[in-house]
């Protein structure tokens, strides 16, 4: 049996450059690794991926599950339980850290294979601190920096395809992105949960970001708080973490 790490990873910040003729947006991120990470149990006679720990039970076990086809793309078989401690739909790329944790344990691939799986498998599958662009396949090392970062983490997710959607309608209404994020206004559109909830947290605490689409937010530093808070949209977990080489 072997065990693989797949940490978390937070997008610092995110700017959208341009929305390309396939769809897809051309980006500028900073993307950082957590200690927050998911452990996947890998036993290489064995067949089949199941989930479990806190969050295994919401993971989407269809064609689109990342495990198989990390395990597909690089031609190899075994039998994997993932201990989810990432929660799962939140911005905060378990699904990319875990089919991550397979390439490297498989000898790893370029970016432009590893971009197959998801838009930040690439990223998850270096690790430590980058900036991103391209679609995510550009990847630029930065130095490493140590954060303490507490994450703020809903009990709902917002789809970050519908998020790009409400950007290219904003901004054919005139509208221009600005600011650390420029997927929190139309996450704020597309989930008004999420706006309530970002409006209250930095009612306060001040200083809290959307981690790329959502619906996790963070705060730079460690907060003293209770385990969950109890916000206008329902309980908001706190985890305090920080940044991971």
């Amino acid at each position: 049996m072997t065990t693989l790490d797949a940490p978390a990873k937070l997008t610092w910040s995110l700017e959208i450059r341009a929305r390309r003729a396939d769809g897809y947006h051309e980006l500028r991120a900073e993307m950082v690794t957590l200690g927050l990470r998911d452990r996947l149990h890998l036993d290489e006679d064995g067949t089949g991926v199941r989930f479990t720990g806190p969050y295994g039970a919401s993971v989407d076990r269809g064609p689109g599950e990342l495990v198989g086809r990390a395990l597909a793309l690089v031609g190899r078989s075994a039998g994997v339980e993932v201990d989810k401690q990432i929660p799962v739909g939140g911005g905060l790329g378990g699904g990319s850290a875990d089919a991550a944790a397979i390439l490297r344990w498989a000898g790893g691939v370029d970016a432009h294979s590893a971009l197959r799986l998801g838009a930040d498998v690439p990223f998850c599958q270096m690790g430590g601190r980058a900036r991103v662009e391209g679609i995510g396949e550009e990847l630029h090392p930065l130095a490493w920096v140590e954060r303490d970062v507490t994450l703020l983490v809903p009990d709902f997710s917002v789809s970050t395809a519908a998020c790009y959607r409400a950007f290219d309608e904003m901004a054919a209404g005139g509208w221009r992105a600005g600011g650390r994020n420029h997927l929190e206004e139309p996450a704020r559109r597309v989930e008004p949960r999420l706006a309530a909830t970002l409006d209250w947290l930095r009612a306060r605490y001040g200083e809290v970001h959307l981690a790329g689409s959502g619906s996790t937010l963070y705060v730079e530093g460690r907060l003293d708080s209770p385990e969950v808070l109890t916000g206008p949209a329902g309980p908001v977990r706190v985890v305090v973490t920080a940044t991971a080489r």
